[in-house]
């Protein structure tokens, strides 16, 4: 069955292609994270830069020349006034330089590190040449030196200044742009990154259509042109190699179909043969019932007749030997005619169909007691019933299967009256289990099966009359209902024969 696996196998097997395909998505998921985690890292660092750093640096800027002018003012009032008040501008003004001088510094490019070193040359140019000078004169009441002279080394710083501001602009533009830049790349990024995520998707898409959805629909509707009814259509399959391996199994399914249909159809013509066979062996059952019930017996009614004629006409002519041939052919001739009703009685049994209704089975102990009525009275016979149930069947046929039970206690009698107790109890699968026991001459066990058997005898037509067909037509009537019958060989006194009936809420049905 396995033979061709290797053929199957050739292409990628689904758990590849998935593999694959949750490879490639993942991949480029990590790609496209890693390109908007670096964008998004660009963008926070230009941002820092222009925020944390250019920007305090700028103002700090700003922060240093109002802090240099106020040195300067403050040494020229103490000049004018020669009050030392005006010297807190100046101390406080050089106070805060130092911390605006560290902000600017913070931004570490070669052009404000120049500046700075500028702007400090001719800081300390002012101070150390105009500024202390000056305040010391001012302070001792000599001569201060030239207010020229202060102006030019501070109009220095100015020059020093202004190019510092001038190169933090620089430094603020660039940041602005570097921010801008970043900002526009990681837009530029999230778009690449979710224009290749979803070209990603949709190949994977595509590739699980053309590989996987497309050869399933091509083999679903293989699958379906067989299940309309197509047997001879053979099923193939593409793609990946389990949908290969589902095709050929398919196809060997459809194979093994085929054949067991094949099969079941020659089954079928034989059974409509025998079918056929059936009917012509029952139409010729019917035929021989109707030979059996006429044809038979009108011959059977001239021996015994004339037989019986002759006895009385030649009665003194005839010896006695004579005489009991006659009695012999004519008893003969009875016996036969009543095995024949007998045997058409039971030949009948289930093939002229009634309706199945609910009977109550102590009705049908009735109908049977008063059917053997004479019997039973002229062997002082007693037949007890208990409270039996209601059961569903044919009530003619059930009837019978209690009058000839009832009549068999009274045949197979023993040297008391005959006694019958009918009972019933609850049995398994919706029956109802009765019991008929009598207390006759009673059955060996190993006659329990044989007694059933039609035309079995256990005595001679001497010692009790009758054809030895009622009880297997007991059989036959319980067994067309559905039920069994049995001898109960654990009863130490008497006959006790137990049989099943459906109970009367088991089945609804109406047989036709």
């Amino acid at each position: 069955m396995r033979a061709g696996s290797g053929a199957v196998s050739a292409g990628p097997s689904l758990r590849r292609w998935s593999v694959w395909i949750s490879m490639a998505l993942v991949a480029v998921l990590l790609g496209a994270t890693l390109a908007v985690l670096l964008a998004i890292g660009d963008l926070s660092r230009a941002r820092s830069r222009l925020l944390d750093v250019v920007g305090p640096a700028v103002v700090s800027a700003q922060q240093l020349g109002a802090d240099l002018v106020d040195q300067e003012n403050g040494v020229r009032g103490f000049v004018l006034s020669r009050s030392e008040d005006f010297l807190k501008p100046y101390q406080n003004g050089f106070d805060r330089q130092s911390s605006a001088r560290a902000t600017v510094a913070a931004l570490e490019t070669p052009k404000v590190a120049e500046g700075l070193t500028a702007l400090d040359a001719a800081m300390n140019g002012w101070r150390s040449q105009y500024a202390d000078p000056t305040i010391a004169a001012v302070k001792a009441g000599a001569q201060v030196p030239d207010e020229s002279v202060g102006k030019q080394r501070f109009d220095a710083v100015r020059v020093a200044l202004t190019a510092l501001q001038d190169e933090l602009a620089v430094q603020r533009a660039e940041g602005r742009a570097a921010l801008n830049d970043a900002a526009t790349g990681m837009a530029v990024t999230c778009i690449i990154a979710m224009a290749v995520l979803l070209v990603a998707v949709l190949g994977c898409v595509a590739a699980v259509l053309v590989h996987v959805v497309g050869p399933l629909s091509r083999l679903r509707g293989h699958v379906g042109l067989v299940a309309g009814g197509d047997f001879a259509h053979t099923v193939t399959a593409t793609g990946p190699s389990e949908l290969r391996e589902l095709g050929r199994d398919v196809d060997v399914m459809r194979t093994r179909i085929v054949s067991e249909l094949d099969q079941a159809q020659e089954r079928n013509a034989a059974l409509d043969a025998a079918t056929a066979e059936l009917r012509r062996s029952n139409s010729e059952l019917e035929q021989f019932a109707y030979v059996a019930s006429h044809d038979l017996q009108e011959p059977l009614r001239k021996v015994a007749s004339f037989c019986q004629l002759l006895e009385r006409r030649y009665r003194d002519q005839l010896d006695d030997r004579a005489t009991q041939y006659i009695d012999f052919a004519v008893d003969g001739a009875k016996r036969m005619q009543l095995l024949i009703n007998d045997l058409l009685a039971f030949s009948r049994v289930g093939r002229h169909r009634e309706k199945h209704v609910v009977v109550a089975a102590n009705d049908l102990v009735d109908d049977a007691r008063r059917n053997l009525a004479q019997a039973l009275e002229d062997t002082d016979a007693r037949v007890e019933a208990g409270t039996l149930p209601q059961v569903r069947g044919e009530a003619r046929l059930l009837t019978a299967v209690f009058q000839n039970l009832i009549g068999n206690a009274v045949k197979f009698r023993g040297p008391q009256a005959p006694l019958v107790r009918i009972d019933a109890e609850p049995g398994d699968d919706d029956m109802w289990t009765f019991s008929v026991r009598d207390n006759g001459i009673g059955i060996e066990e190993q006659y329990a099966e044989r007694i059933f058997v039609i035309f079995q005898r256990l005595h001679t037509k001497d010692q009790y009359s009758g054809t030895g067909i009622g009880l297997a037509m007991c059989r036959k009537i319980v067994e067309y209902h559905g039920g069994r019958i049995w001898l109960d060989t654990t009863a130490t006194d008497g006959t006790t024969i137990r049989f099943t009936l459906p109970r009367a809420e088991a089945d609804t049905r109406t047989d036709d």
